[in-house]
């Protein structure tokens, strides 16, 4: 059965996720739970915060939302957090939500403007 609403949320809200959430924030079938990004002022964690959505510094709390979250969006393209992203839904069992990588998120963003986005990471340590 088709969902009527998509329970979200982002990892990375810099030049790559802050397109990607407003998107996500327009989308009247999307529900938000968080925004993590290791800068609480990145762009996209304050566009998070004036709409009402929760923030964060520690991807793995949004990890940690179990299967209340359908889908677990990474877009920053760092190896640590995509294995560290694995790690907790095998440990945890949760068989529900889905992780997303940038890679994908780069072909849905191309295929919505017509022509290949290119993603853009700033090197950080997590």
């Amino acid at each position: 059965m088709p969902n009527d609403l998509f329970r979200v949320a982002v990892i990375g809200a810099g030049e790559t996720g802050t397109p990607l959430l407003r998107t996500l924030l327009d989308a009247p079938f999307v529900e938000l739970l968080g925004v993590a990004d290791l800068d609480a002022e990145a762009p996209g964690a304050r566009l998070a915060r004036e709409r009402g959505v929760a923030t964060t510094t520690d991807f793995m709390e949004l990890a940690r939302l179990g299967d209340r979250l359908d889908i677990l969006i990474d877009v920053t393209g760092v190896p640590a957090v995509r294995e560290a992203l694995r790690r907790e839904m095998l440990d945890s069992d949760n068989h529900h939500t889905l992780i997303v990588h940038e890679t994908v998120v780069q072909l849905i963003l191309s295929l919505l403007s017509g022509q290949l986005v290119r993603l853009k990471h700033d090197a950080q340590d997590y």
